[in-house]
């Protein structure tokens, strides 16, 4: 269809002209509201998967059962593409002892081998001690 007979059209319907594929040969164009196909471009773009971060608490004294469970559900995190914080509460005395905190981590990264980045360290911050780790 000419061009001029394809704008003509379009503003009878009040719409807009869009090239929707320029590289093919000839161009391909559509009648439809330009503001509408932009915001669907947009919401292409967006419905990507994005990366969550899942939060798991443990304790300095944490039981090894326990510990087990926690590495569990870490490994459930990533395994679903999820980034995870290990964030440890210290109380008391515990505050005074980080190096207890630490051991635990320590615990946790050697029940964690295989297919996990560690993108934070370990990290003593006031009362607590977060690790931040995500999916290879």
């Amino acid at each position: 269809m000419p061009l001029n007979e394809a704008l003509r059209i379009a503003r009878e319907k009040d719409l807009d002209l869009v090239e929707v594929a320029p590289n093919a040969n000839p161009p391909v164009c559509k009648i439809m509201d330009f503001g509408k196909y932009k915001y669907q471009l947009s919401k292409k773009q967006t419905t990507k998967k994005t990366m969550n971060v899942k939060e798991i608490k443990i304790r300095p004294h944490i039981n090894e059962h326990d510990l087990q469970l926690k590495v569990k559900h870490i490994r459930r995190f990533l395994d679903d593409g999820n980034m995870a914080k290990i964030t440890m509460f210290l109380r008391g005395r515990e505050r005074v002892m980080p190096e207890l905190g630490m051991r635990v981590f320590k615990r946790l990264e050697e029940l964690l081998t295989g297919k996990f980045n560690v993108v934070q360290t370990p990290k003593f911050e006031g009362n607590h001690i977060t690790m931040v780790i995500s999916p290879k």
